[in-house]
C-alpha cells in the first residue's frame, strides 16, 4: 500500500481515517475490528500532533499492509522521542474523577483496542506499529473460567 505523508495537524485526521478504513476493507476486517483500528490510529496520530510536535510544523507518515494473519499500520514522525506504550496506564477507576491523573486514558483505550503494538525510536524517528488480526480467533467466552 502507498505511504501517506501528511502535515502533522488535526485537519489530517479525516484523510488518515479514510486510509485506515480503505486498508481494513481490503483486508476484510469486520466492522468492529476496522473501527478499533481506526480509533487507535486516530488517537495515536492525535497524540503525535498535540504532544509530539506541540503545535510546531511537522509531518506524519503512515504506511499500512497486510499478510495472511494480520493488518498493520506504521505511524512515523520526527517529533521528540515518545513511546506511547510506556505511558499506557490503566485508568484509576478507584479514585473519584477529580482526583484522577489527567491524560493517558486515550492512549490506554487505543492500545488495548489493538491486538499488538510496538514502538521504536531510531534515526530521529518515532515508529509506532499497530497490528490487528485479520480473523478473530477469540470470543468473549475464551476468557471464561471452567469450573
Amino acid at each position: 500500500m502507498n505511504a501517506l505523508c501528511l502535515s502533522a495537524a488535526l485537519t489530517s485526521l479525516d484523510e488518515i481515517a479514510r486510509y485506515v478504513l480503505d486498508l481494513a476493507g481490503r483486508a476484510g476486517l469486520s466492522e468492529e475490528t476496522s473501527y478499533r483500528l481506526r480509533l487507535a490510529t486516530d488517537e495515536l496520530a492525535t497524540n503525535v500532533v498535540m504532544h509530539g510536535y506541540r503545535g510546531s510544523a511537522g509531518e506524519l507518515r503512515l504506511v499500512g499492509g497486510m499478510d495472511e494473519d494480520t493488518v498493520w499500520i506504521r505511524i512515523e514522525d520526527d517529533a521528540p522521542r515518545f513511546d506511547p506504550g510506556a505511558h499506557c496506564v490503566p485508568p484509576q477507576t478507584q479514585l473519584p474523577l477529580a482526583q484522577r491523573a489527567i491524560g493517558g486514558l486515550g492512549i490506554h483505550l487505543a492500545l488495548t483496542a489493538l491486538d499488538d503494538f510496538s514502538h521504536r525510536y531510531a534515526d530521529g524517528h518515532n515508529r509506532s506499529t499497530l497490528v490487528m488480526r485479520r480473523h478473530d480467533h477469540h470470543t468473549h467466552s475464551d476468557n471464561a473460567t471452567v469450573k
